[in-house]
């Protein structure tokens, strides 16, 4: 095989099967272990695969409230909000947004009370004007990775 898209087709390989040995990625792929081998260190080395992790379903582990907050800051207080919420043990998501809020995100609760105690601790921070925080009915999709094009 030819190496063109080696990279994409073994971020979908990685992606089908995070667990898959170097030796059968080579076999699907048509390539040397060594080549495989190379190839995935490269990838890792520039950051494009920024580590090996399970995917865990929260609500397995009792994590049954999943909660959108969207919040307006102080714009100087921006990085320091985005750090402690990138900080806290139960925010899984924490963008900085253009819009009508600078911060939308994500946590998981075990209950509404839960959720409730948690996010009155944040939204004590004076720097927050805002907030509005909605929590999800349903989960369509939720950690969802799309195999790359070539």
């Amino acid at each position: 095989m030819a190496y063109e898209n080696l990279d994409r087709k073994l971020v979908n390989a990685l992606l089908e099967d995070g667990r898959a040995s170097l030796r059968s990625l080579g076999g699907d792929l048509d390539v040397s272990v060594t080549t495989v081998s190379n190839h995935i260190s490269k990838l890792e080395e520039d950051g494009v695969i920024e580590g090996y992790a399970p995917i865990v379903d929260y609500g397995e582990l009792g994590y049954d409230v999943t909660a959108i907050l969207q919040l307006k800051v102080e714009g100087s207080a921006l990085p320091d909000i985005t750090d402690r919420l990138q900080e806290h043990k139960h925010m899984v998501t924490v963008y900085e947004t253009t819009g009508d809020h600078d911060i939308i995100a994500i946590g998981k609760f075990t209950d509404t009370d839960h959720m409730n105690d948690q996010i009155k601790e944040l939204l004590v921070d004076p720097d927050i004007n805002e907030s509005n925080t909605s929590v999800v009915l349903d989960t369509v999709a939720e950690s969802e990775q799309f195999e790359l094009d070539y």
